[in-house]
């Protein structure tokens, strides 16, 4: 089983992005800004839906991949459960984002 190291450092939320957007460009009213944001998380969310990928030139490429329906077992039990056909979204990070996370080498947490 492979296990995920869980991030204690707070995420950055929608509202702490648009917080953000609204400072640094103080032309735009933050519900201009607010507008923004939601358009293009719901244009990227449409594509997906359709089935179609996104690509973010030097951020990366979101697409859709299908998971075939399966077999498999209630973890507690043991016992068999049908697991239906799904699709799971999928983000794979451009190289120049790849860059520069990994620009000084890999950052440790202490």
């Amino acid at each position: 089983m492979r296990r995920v190291a869980v991030n204690t450092e707070p995420a950055v939320t929608r509202a702490d992005l648009i917080a953000e957007l609204s400072v640094s460009d103080p032309h735009l009213r933050r519900a201009d800004v607010a507008l923004i944001v939601t358009t293009i998380f719901d244009q990227i969310t449409g594509a997906l839906a359709r089935g179609d990928g996104v690509e973010l030139r030097s951020f990366g490429a979101f697409t859709v991949k299908q998971r075939n329906a399966r077999i498999g077992h209630n973890p507690r039990t043991g016992e068999p459960v049908s697991v239906k056909e799904k699709a799971l979204p999928f983000f794979k990070a451009g190289r120049q984002l790849r860059a520069r996370l990994n620009r000084d080498g890999p950052k440790r947490r202490t």
